[in-house]
C-alpha cells in the first residue's frame, strides 16, 4: 500500500527549485566575473590573440619587403658607385683651391 505524504513531495519541489536557482546563480556570477576580467583587461591595454597574429603577419611581410628592397638598393648603388667615386674624387681639389681676387681692371685711356 502507497501513501500519499505531500510533505516529501513538497520537500523534494524546494530541494530541485533551490538547486535550480543557485546553478543559476553560479552561472551569473561566472559570467560576471568573466566580464570584469574582460574590463580589467581591457585597461591593461592588453592585445587579443588574433590582433596579436596579425601584427605579426605584417612585420614579416615588411621585413621581407625591406630585405628585398635593400638588396635592390644594393644592387642599383653596385653599378653606380664607380661612376659617382671618380666624380667625387674630381670634386674635392677643385673645392681645395684658395680662392683668389681677380686683378683690378686697367682705367682705358682717352
Amino acid at each position: 500500500m502507497q501513501s500519499e505524504n505531500r510533505f516529501f513531495d513538497d520537500l523534494a519541489k524546494m530541494v530541485n527549485g533551490v538547486a535550480g536557482t543557485v546553478a543559476g546563480a553560479g552561472r551569473e556570477a561566472e559570467a560576471a566575473m568573466r566580464e570584469r576580467a574582460k574590463e580589467w583587461v581591457g585597461r591593461m591595454d592588453f592585445v587579443s590573440r588574433e590582433e596579436f597574429e596579425a601584427v605579426k603577419q605584417m612585420a614579416a611581410t615588411a621585413r621581407a619587403e625591406t630585405e628585398a628592397l635593400k638588396a635592390r638598393l644594393d644592387k642599383l648603388e653596385g653599378g653606380a658607385k664607380p661612376a659617382a667615386a671618380p666624380k667625387a674624387a674630381a670634386a674635392k681639389p677643385a673645392a681645395a683651391k684658395p680662392v683668389t681676387a681677380k686683378p683690378a681692371a686697367k682705367p682705358k685711356a682717352k
